[in-house]
């Protein structure tokens, strides 16, 4: 499929991820994209492999059962509406249709499955993996760790970002060949424009997708870096803003496979001794030097609010 079509699909797609409880038209999503509506919904089901509304609705339904497990307080009508829907049992018959569970059932097992995990940290460790402290040279909170993986952990504030970016659907886990065909296509485009390196310059891995709640064929990422707001992309190469706000920053030293177990203790470890809990947008892996070694320095870095 010609890259120019990959590009207008990709803005889509940006568009109803930002948009998400929005009720979208066909002739909304084909305008987004520049095509015809009677040609649009072909060439968005050839790319994404879902029509634009199956695609839509599954997200909005993703998007709910992440609140429904990271958002404890709010009841189930609520994050229907934070979702996209306005019709709560039009709600829970496609939540159970997709995950084969009620939402109050699927929130259950998460609390579950939760609490057992907590009870066999408490059992299984003699002294807490998590202990706050405060930085007097930097004036903000900080975390000890006894986490072999992590060298640190603190709460930082970005700004948005503008990013240029080459999309990726499917599995990934710890296919480090996948990522290094990626960053070599965005590197290749970005080079002959001079937009690597600079002061605030900033490579990145987005991900759209939580892989405990997503199916791993339908997974999206982003591979990225920041550039100036009014840089063009074009082909394969589409461009978007990565919101800022209050982020945890965990610090890793790990090889590729072990991206998964310090993604897993961030969510499983800090985050239950924290006093935050994730806030509904992208978490992103950012990193500050080359790999060396076999082994990449990265900061995963998940939006937080106070619990």
């Amino acid at each position: 499929m010609n890259n120019e079509y990959i590009n207008r699909i990709n803005k889509t797609l940006d568009y109803i991820e930002k948009n998400i409880q929005h009720p979208f038209t066909l002739d909304e999503l084909a305008g987004v994209a520049c095509f015809s509506k009677f040609h649009f919904n072909r060439i968005f089901y050839a790319l994404v492999k879902e029509t634009p509304f199956r695609f839509i609705n599954r997200l909005r339904l993703e998007k709910a059962a992440f609140l429904l497990q990271s958002t404890p307080n709010k009841n189930i009508s609520e994050i229907a509406t934070n979702a996209g829907f306005n019709d709560l049992s039009v709600f829970s018959r496609n939540f159970k249709k997709q995950f084969g569970m009620s939402p109050s059932a699927f929130r259950e097992s998460k609390n579950q499955m939760r609490n057992f995990s907590q009870t066999n940290r408490k059992i299984s460790q003699n002294s807490p993996s998590v202990e706050m402290y405060f930085c007097t040279s930097t004036n903000t909170m900080k975390w000890r760790t006894n986490m072999e993986l992590n060298k640190s952990v603190e709460i930082r504030n970005f700004p948005d970002m503008d990013v240029a970016y080459i999309r990726y659907t499917g599995p990934y886990a710890g296919d480090d060949k996948l990522f290094e065909r990626l960053w070599n296509e965005l590197f290749q485009w970005a080079g002959p424009k001079g937009l690597i390196g600079g002061k605030d310059f900033k490579s990145m891995v987005v991900y759209h997708d939580d892989p405990n709640i997503t199916d791993e064929s339908q997974l999206r990422l982003s591979v990225c870096i920041t550039v100036p707001p009014d840089t063009k992309t074009n082909g394969k190469v589409g461009k978007m803003k990565v919101d800022g706000g209050e982020y945890v920053v965990a610090r890793f030293e790990l090889t590729a496979n072990d991206f998964a177990k310090a993604w897993q203790w961030v969510y499983a470890e800090w985050f239950p001794a924290s006093g935050y809990q994730p806030d509904d947008k992208p978490a992103f892996e950012l990193y500050p030097e080359a790999p060396k070694n076999g082994k990449f320095t990265v900061d995963i870095c998940v939006p937080v609010k106070p619990l």
